[in-house]
């Protein structure tokens, strides 16, 4: 019979940590982080200077833009390389990549949790079309993010005749996962945890590489009386450490909300938003998403239209999704992206992108740092940091209709609505539409190839892609088309627009 699970300290259960190993971190932002476990594993490399040399691998962005999650574990020594989805909490992480002080990798996040699934069964890699022809492409840098990256971690394959990605597999050794309630024998259980995450692919190919899973719980229960609650097996767990409050937080933002872990029965409750650029935009965006579809919002802007959505009584009208797991509900923001208030279902991560892969996403509403001629859209690098690309990709690539919504111009703008009329009270100092992007996370020509339709909202203008570039379709009341083009960096292909609606412009 196997032994009960061994509960140990996190100072314990991170001294296992060999030297040289691959540590898979799972968590999304703050939900579902271990933070006692990187917490102790940075005390532990303070003190002793060991463990060295990791090879970190995550999917999700895990931190809060200061210090915790994986700026944990952002030591010159500590780690070696990273391989991640999204780097914009962790900017610790992002100073050592920056400084070319360790290896650093940036891959789509869906094809990262994917990834972990394929580590665990051995197989050869995840085949993909996702990140073709971007900056993650091997033909233009392969998601390397300095010059002391070099091994090359996706190729080129052709298959059937058709050229594919393959993103190669590599062993884990340590896994770090989090769960609510740990039983007897080890077994995990999510109660009061906002998502699933990937936990199950991190046990098992820790397990199947012969090395060890670290479990973060909450609580010991005597027994979790239904085996399908049971999301980990205790035959994947070598160490059960219970966390103090402090550091299992339901989310980074909050230390438990009720609303991430029960249903509503499609009930929505969102204060009205402001009247802004923002209102304007979210507006314009909803009359592109169609009664009885299945919709991604990214974070930022794009969130402005559930708001709207639920001002109008549309909200019932479509499902919304987070790349996380959460089905329906509304998307949380902020330090709590990542669950939803009141969603009807929650998937584990690597489920949810399969869906998405297949085209199961109706509309992606998502977020544009810069837009190009082609078509073509950065969200990854902007302003001397870098962000990395998150579940954006697998998003953009794969859904069947995109609405990007940025404003027209960024910094310090401000807008007016007279008399039904658009009114530029301060331009906004920087462009958004450039002649040509810093990094290509959205390829534009491909999408044209793909089929996929692709709008561009801002509160002045509507631009859609065509096979000679970027279209102007709307602008605002108020606004002479012609005033844009000294605005932007490159001439769209065709300037004949019509009004946008003026119900997006009504206080």
């Amino acid at each position: 019979m196997r032994a009960a699970a061994r509960v140990v300290s996190a100072a314990e259960a991170v001294a296992a940590i060999p030297d040289g190993a691959t540590l898979a971190v799972g968590g999304f932002v703050g939900a579902g982080h271990p933070e006692a476990l990187t917490s102790a594993l940075e005390q532990r490399f303070l003190r002793t200077r060991t463990p060295r040399d990791l090879t970190l691998l995550y999917a999700a962005g895990q931190g809060d833009r200061g210090e915790r999650g994986l700026n944990h574990l952002a030591h010159t020594g500590l780690v070696k390389r990273v391989i991640g989805g999204h780097w914009n909490l962790a900017p610790k992480l992002g100073k050592l990549a920056l400084a070319n002080e360790i290896e650093a990798y940036n891959f789509p996040q869906g094809v990262v949790c994917v990834l972990l699934r394929e580590i665990a069964a051995k197989r050869p890699g995840v085949f993909t079309k996702v990140g073709m022809n971007t900056f993650i492409d091997p033909l233009h840098g392969g998601g390397r993010l300095n010059a002391r990256t070099t091994e090359p971690l996706v190729e080129r394959v052709t298959l059937d005749s058709e050229e594919w990605l393959r993103y190669r597999t590599f062993p884990v050794h340590v896994g770090f996962i989090r769960a609510t309630s740990a039983d007897g024998r080890g077994n995990l259980s999510m109660e009061r945890e906002g998502l699933i995450g990937e936990v199950l692919p991190i046990a098992q190919a820790a397990r199947n590489h012969g090395g060890i899973v670290i479990a973060q719980v909450e609580r010991i229960v005597d027994r979790i009386a239904d085996p399908k609650a049971v999301r980990v097996p205790g035959a994947l767990v070598d160490f059960v450490v219970v966390s103090e409050p402090e550091q299992h937080w339901q989310t980074f933002g909050e230390r438990f909300n009720e609303t991430f872990v029960t249903s509503a029965n499609g009930r929505c409750s969102l204060a009205p938003l402001a009247f802004s650029e923002r209102k304007i935009i979210g507006r314009r965006a909803l009359m592109e998403i169609r009664d009885g579809d299945i919709v991604n919002l990214g974070i930022g802007l794009p969130e402005a239209v559930a708001a709207v959505a639920a001002e109008t009584g549309r909200f019932d009208k479509f499902t919304l999704t987070v790349e996380s797991g959460p089905i329906g509900g509304v998307p949380a923001s902020g330090l709590s992206f990542g669950c939803a208030h009141h969603p009807e279902a929650v998937v584990d991560q690597p489920a949810q992108f399969d869906f998405y892969e297949g085209g199961g996403l109706d509309v992606g509403v998502l977020g544009a740092v810069e837009v190009d001629a082609e078509g073509s859209v950065n969200v990854s690098t902007f302003a001397g940091r870098f962000a990395g690309v998150g579940g954006f990709m697998n998003i953009a690539q794969n859904a069947k209709r995109v609405v990007f919504c940025c404003t027209f111009r960024a910094g310090n703008l401000a807008v007016v609505v007279e008399d039904g009329a658009l009114r530029i009270v301060r331009e906004g100092q920087h462009a958004k539409f450039v002649r040509r992007v810093q990094q290509v996370c959205f390829h534009g020509p491909s999408a044209v190839a793909r089929g996929q339709e692709v709008l561009y909202v801002t509160e002045r203008a509507v631009f859609a892609l065509t096979r000679g570039g970027l279209e102007l379709r709307e602008v605002a009341p108020g606004i002479d088309a012609r005033s844009l083009l000294p605005l932007m960096e490159f001439v769209p292909a065709s300037i004949e627009p019509r009004a946008m609606s003026g119900h997006c412009f009504e206080p």
